[in-house]
Protein backbone atom coordinates (compact mmCIF):
# COMPACT_ATOMS: atom_id res chain seq x y z
CA UNK A 1 0.00 0.00 0.00
CA UNK A 2 1.38 3.42 -0.97
CA UNK A 3 2.27 5.88 1.79
CA UNK A 4 -0.58 8.21 2.79
CA UNK A 5 0.34 11.82 3.36
CA UNK A 6 -0.47 13.53 6.62
CA UNK A 7 -3.45 15.90 6.72
CA UNK A 8 -2.94 19.67 6.97
CA UNK A 9 -5.25 20.83 9.80
CA UNK A 10 -4.97 24.47 8.71
CA UNK A 11 -6.65 23.89 5.35
CA UNK A 12 -10.28 24.97 5.00
CA UNK A 13 -11.71 21.48 4.88
CA UNK A 14 -15.30 22.70 5.13
CA UNK A 15 -14.81 24.48 1.82
CA UNK A 16 -13.04 21.47 0.33
CA UNK A 17 -16.17 19.38 0.80
CA UNK A 18 -18.71 22.15 0.06
CA UNK A 19 -20.40 20.83 -3.08
CA UNK A 20 -23.68 22.76 -2.98
CA UNK A 21 -21.94 26.11 -2.63
CA UNK A 22 -20.30 25.62 -6.03
CA UNK A 23 -23.22 24.09 -7.97
CA UNK A 24 -25.99 26.52 -8.97
CA UNK A 25 -29.50 25.20 -8.39
CA UNK A 26 -28.40 22.40 -6.12
CA UNK A 27 -30.94 23.33 -3.44
CA UNK A 28 -33.73 22.13 -5.74
CA UNK A 29 -32.18 18.73 -6.43
CA UNK A 30 -33.44 16.73 -3.41
CA UNK A 31 -37.08 17.46 -4.26
CA UNK A 32 -36.42 16.55 -7.90
CA UNK A 33 -34.74 13.28 -6.90
CA UNK A 34 -37.60 12.38 -4.57
CA UNK A 35 -40.25 13.06 -7.23
CA UNK A 36 -38.42 11.13 -9.94
CA UNK A 37 -37.79 8.22 -7.59
CA UNK A 38 -41.46 8.03 -6.54
CA UNK A 39 -42.62 8.09 -10.17
CA UNK A 40 -40.12 5.37 -11.02
CA UNK A 41 -41.33 3.12 -8.21
CA UNK A 42 -44.90 3.56 -9.42
CA UNK A 43 -43.92 2.52 -12.95
CA UNK A 44 -41.63 -0.43 -12.22
CA UNK A 45 -41.74 -3.75 -10.41
CA UNK A 46 -40.27 -2.76 -7.05
CA UNK A 47 -40.49 -4.65 -3.77
CA UNK A 48 -40.26 -1.97 -1.08
CA UNK A 49 -39.12 -1.97 2.53
CA UNK A 50 -37.51 -5.38 2.75
CA UNK A 51 -35.89 -5.68 6.19
CA UNK A 52 -32.26 -6.50 6.78
CA UNK A 53 -32.38 -5.72 10.52
CA UNK A 54 -34.65 -4.48 13.26
CA UNK A 55 -33.84 -0.76 13.01
CA UNK A 56 -36.31 1.70 11.49
CA UNK A 57 -33.95 2.48 8.61
CA UNK A 58 -32.67 -1.05 8.12
CA UNK A 59 -34.70 -1.56 4.97
CA UNK A 60 -34.00 -1.85 1.26
CA UNK A 61 -36.02 -1.68 -1.95
CA UNK A 62 -35.46 -4.24 -4.69
CA UNK A 63 -36.05 -3.24 -8.31
CA UNK A 64 -36.72 -6.23 -10.56
CA UNK A 65 -35.83 -6.54 -14.25
CA UNK A 66 -38.26 -7.82 -16.85
CA UNK A 67 -36.75 -11.31 -16.94
CA UNK A 68 -34.71 -13.57 -14.67
CA UNK A 69 -32.01 -11.36 -13.09
CA UNK A 70 -28.45 -11.72 -14.31
CA UNK A 71 -27.40 -11.03 -10.74
CA UNK A 72 -27.63 -8.45 -7.96
CA UNK A 73 -26.61 -4.82 -8.31
CA UNK A 74 -26.61 -2.58 -5.22
CA UNK A 75 -26.66 1.23 -5.13
CA UNK A 76 -25.81 2.96 -1.84
CA UNK A 77 -26.80 6.62 -1.54
CA UNK A 78 -24.71 9.51 -0.31
CA UNK A 79 -25.41 12.57 1.83
CA UNK A 80 -22.23 12.76 3.94
CA UNK A 81 -23.60 9.99 6.22
CA UNK A 82 -26.02 12.69 7.48
CA UNK A 83 -28.89 12.96 5.00
CA UNK A 84 -31.37 11.13 2.76
CA UNK A 85 -32.72 7.61 2.58
CA UNK A 86 -33.47 5.08 -0.15
CA UNK A 87 -36.65 6.85 -1.29
CA UNK A 88 -34.69 9.58 -3.14
CA UNK A 89 -32.67 7.28 -5.40
CA UNK A 90 -34.77 4.49 -6.88
CA UNK A 91 -34.65 5.85 -10.43
CA UNK A 92 -30.87 5.50 -10.50
CA UNK A 93 -31.48 1.75 -10.72
CA UNK A 94 -32.75 2.06 -14.30
CA UNK A 95 -29.49 1.57 -16.16
CA UNK A 96 -28.73 -1.66 -14.31
CA UNK A 97 -32.37 -2.85 -14.38
CA UNK A 98 -32.61 -2.35 -18.13
CA UNK A 99 -29.46 -4.43 -18.51
CA UNK A 100 -31.15 -7.31 -16.71
CA UNK A 101 -30.01 -6.86 -13.11
CA UNK A 102 -32.06 -6.78 -9.92
CA UNK A 103 -31.09 -3.62 -8.04
CA UNK A 104 -31.15 -3.21 -4.25
CA UNK A 105 -31.28 0.32 -2.84
CA UNK A 106 -30.79 0.34 0.95
CA UNK A 107 -31.28 2.93 3.64
CA UNK A 108 -28.99 3.01 6.68
CA UNK A 109 -29.01 4.80 10.03
CA UNK A 110 -27.56 8.30 9.77
CA UNK A 111 -25.28 10.27 12.07
CA UNK A 112 -25.41 11.30 14.85
CA UNK A 113 -27.73 8.40 15.71
CA UNK A 114 -25.17 5.97 14.30
CA UNK A 115 -21.45 6.14 13.74
CA UNK A 116 -19.83 5.36 10.40
CA UNK A 117 -18.61 1.99 11.66
CA UNK A 118 -22.24 1.02 12.34
CA UNK A 119 -23.25 2.14 8.83
CA UNK A 120 -20.53 -0.08 7.35
CA UNK A 121 -21.94 -3.07 9.20
CA UNK A 122 -25.49 -2.17 8.12
CA UNK A 123 -24.57 -1.99 4.44
CA UNK A 124 -22.90 -5.37 4.78
CA UNK A 125 -26.10 -6.74 6.29
CA UNK A 126 -28.21 -5.17 3.53
CA UNK A 127 -26.05 -6.72 0.82
CA UNK A 128 -26.15 -10.07 2.55
CA UNK A 129 -29.93 -10.04 2.82
CA UNK A 130 -30.38 -8.91 -0.78
CA UNK A 131 -27.98 -11.66 -1.86
CA UNK A 132 -30.42 -14.20 -0.40
CA UNK A 133 -33.13 -12.81 -2.67
CA UNK A 134 -31.10 -12.78 -5.91
CA UNK A 135 -28.69 -15.41 -7.19
CA UNK A 136 -25.61 -14.79 -9.30
CA UNK A 137 -22.79 -12.25 -9.26
CA UNK A 138 -22.99 -9.10 -7.17
CA UNK A 139 -21.99 -5.63 -8.32
CA UNK A 140 -21.82 -2.65 -5.98
CA UNK A 141 -22.00 1.07 -6.58
CA UNK A 142 -22.39 4.02 -4.27
CA UNK A 143 -22.20 7.79 -4.47
CA UNK A 144 -20.25 10.13 -2.16
CA UNK A 145 -20.67 8.64 1.34
CA UNK A 146 -22.13 5.63 -0.46
CA UNK A 147 -18.92 5.38 -2.47
CA UNK A 148 -17.05 5.15 0.81
CA UNK A 149 -19.43 2.52 2.16
CA UNK A 150 -19.22 0.19 -0.84
CA UNK A 151 -15.43 0.46 -0.92
CA UNK A 152 -15.39 -0.63 2.73
CA UNK A 153 -17.06 -3.87 1.63
CA UNK A 154 -13.84 -4.98 -0.07
CA UNK A 155 -11.37 -4.05 2.68
CA UNK A 156 -9.68 -6.82 4.63
CA UNK A 157 -12.06 -6.25 7.56
CA UNK A 158 -15.15 -6.43 5.34
CA UNK A 159 -18.42 -7.12 7.17
CA UNK A 160 -19.59 -9.35 4.32
CA UNK A 161 -19.94 -13.06 4.77
CA UNK A 162 -17.20 -14.76 2.77
CA UNK A 163 -19.71 -16.54 0.53
CA UNK A 164 -21.26 -13.18 -0.34
CA UNK A 165 -17.86 -11.54 -0.74
CA UNK A 166 -16.82 -14.26 -3.18
CA UNK A 167 -19.76 -13.32 -5.42
CA UNK A 168 -18.55 -9.72 -5.83
CA UNK A 169 -17.71 -9.02 -9.45
CA UNK A 170 -17.27 -5.23 -9.50
CA UNK A 171 -17.33 -2.21 -7.21
CA UNK A 172 -17.82 1.26 -8.70
CA UNK A 173 -17.37 3.97 -6.08
CA UNK A 174 -18.61 7.30 -7.43
CA UNK A 175 -17.24 10.55 -5.96
CA UNK A 176 -16.26 8.68 -2.83
CA UNK A 177 -14.33 9.74 0.25
CA UNK A 178 -11.64 7.19 0.97
CA UNK A 179 -9.49 9.01 3.54
CA UNK A 180 -11.78 10.22 6.33
CA UNK A 181 -9.10 12.02 8.33
CA UNK A 182 -9.83 15.46 6.76
CA UNK A 183 -13.36 15.21 8.16
CA UNK A 184 -11.90 15.65 11.63
CA UNK A 185 -11.41 19.32 10.73
CA UNK A 186 -14.93 19.97 9.44
CA UNK A 187 -18.11 21.18 11.10
CA UNK A 188 -19.89 18.03 9.98
CA UNK A 189 -17.76 16.08 12.44
CA UNK A 190 -19.91 17.53 15.22
CA UNK A 191 -22.47 14.97 14.03
CA UNK A 192 -20.14 12.29 12.65
CA UNK A 193 -18.22 12.21 15.93
CA UNK A 194 -15.09 10.74 14.41
CA UNK A 195 -11.85 10.67 16.35
CA UNK A 196 -8.43 10.05 14.83
CA UNK A 197 -8.56 6.31 15.46
CA UNK A 198 -12.03 5.85 13.97
CA UNK A 199 -11.23 8.05 10.96
CA UNK A 200 -8.20 5.93 10.14
CA UNK A 201 -10.00 2.63 10.76
CA UNK A 202 -12.86 3.56 8.42
CA UNK A 203 -10.64 4.92 5.61
CA UNK A 204 -10.40 2.43 2.73
CA UNK A 205 -7.27 4.16 1.44
CA UNK A 206 -5.55 3.24 4.69
CA UNK A 207 -6.62 -0.41 4.53
CA UNK A 208 -5.76 -3.39 2.37
CA UNK A 209 -8.17 -5.22 0.06
CA UNK A 210 -9.70 -8.56 0.90
CA UNK A 211 -9.01 -11.05 -1.84
CA UNK A 212 -8.67 -9.68 -5.36
CA UNK A 213 -11.54 -7.22 -5.83
CA UNK A 214 -12.16 -5.00 -8.82
CA UNK A 215 -12.62 -1.34 -7.90
CA UNK A 216 -13.27 1.70 -10.08
CA UNK A 217 -13.04 5.14 -8.46
CA UNK A 218 -15.30 7.22 -10.71
CA UNK A 219 -15.36 11.00 -10.26
CA UNK A 220 -16.58 14.04 -12.14
CA UNK A 221 -14.03 16.29 -13.80
CA UNK A 222 -15.88 19.39 -12.54
CA UNK A 223 -16.04 18.25 -8.92
CA UNK A 224 -14.38 20.01 -6.01
CA UNK A 225 -10.66 19.23 -6.26
CA UNK A 226 -10.75 17.25 -3.04
CA UNK A 227 -12.98 14.58 -4.58
CA UNK A 228 -10.63 14.16 -7.52
CA UNK A 229 -7.70 13.96 -5.08
CA UNK A 230 -9.53 11.33 -3.05
CA UNK A 231 -10.21 9.18 -6.14
CA UNK A 232 -6.58 9.32 -7.18
CA UNK A 233 -5.44 8.67 -3.62
CA UNK A 234 -7.53 5.52 -3.37
CA UNK A 235 -6.27 4.28 -6.72
CA UNK A 236 -2.65 4.98 -5.83
CA UNK A 237 -3.09 3.31 -2.44
CA UNK A 238 -4.31 0.02 -3.89
CA UNK A 239 -2.58 -0.08 -7.27
CA UNK A 240 0.21 -2.39 -5.99
CA UNK A 241 -2.09 -4.64 -3.96
CA UNK A 242 -4.11 -7.71 -4.94
CA UNK A 243 -6.94 -5.46 -6.16
CA UNK A 244 -7.57 -4.39 -9.74
CA UNK A 245 -8.18 -0.67 -9.39
CA UNK A 246 -8.63 2.28 -11.72
CA UNK A 247 -9.56 5.97 -11.59
CA UNK A 248 -12.03 7.31 -14.16
CA UNK A 249 -12.59 11.08 -14.44
CA UNK A 250 -15.87 11.90 -16.18
CA UNK A 251 -15.36 15.21 -18.04
CA UNK A 252 -17.57 18.20 -17.12
CA UNK A 253 -19.59 16.28 -14.53
CA UNK A 254 -19.99 17.76 -11.05
CA UNK A 255 -20.74 16.03 -7.75
CA UNK A 256 -24.49 15.81 -8.29
CA UNK A 257 -24.91 15.13 -12.01
CA UNK A 258 -22.11 12.56 -12.19
CA UNK A 259 -24.61 9.86 -11.15
CA UNK A 260 -27.19 10.79 -13.81
CA UNK A 261 -25.50 8.34 -16.16
CA UNK A 262 -26.75 5.48 -13.97
CA UNK A 263 -30.23 6.08 -15.44
CA UNK A 264 -28.90 5.38 -18.97
CA UNK A 265 -28.53 1.67 -19.82
CA UNK A 266 -25.86 2.48 -22.44
CA UNK A 267 -23.71 4.98 -20.55
CA UNK A 268 -20.08 4.27 -19.80
CA UNK A 269 -20.82 4.43 -16.06
CA UNK A 270 -23.63 1.86 -16.28
CA UNK A 271 -21.50 -0.38 -18.44
CA UNK A 272 -18.70 -0.24 -15.88
CA UNK A 273 -21.22 -0.97 -13.11
CA UNK A 274 -23.01 -3.98 -14.60
CA UNK A 275 -21.32 -4.69 -17.91
CA UNK A 276 -22.70 -4.83 -21.42
CA UNK A 277 -26.14 -6.12 -22.32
Amino acid sequence: MSPIHSIDPTRDWDDAFANSAYIPGSDALPESWACRAAAYRAAQNVTCDLPYGDGARERFDLVWPAAQPKGLAVFVHGGYWLDFDKSYWTHFAEGARANGWAVAVPSYTLAPEAGISTMVVQIGQAIGQAAQQVAGPIRLSGHSAGGHLVSRMICDDSPLDLKVHDRLAEVVAISGIYDLRPLLFTRMNDALQLDAEAAAAESPALQNPQGSPRLTCWVGGAERPEFIRQARLMTDSWVKTSATVSCEIDPARHHFDVIDALTDPHSALTQRFVGKE
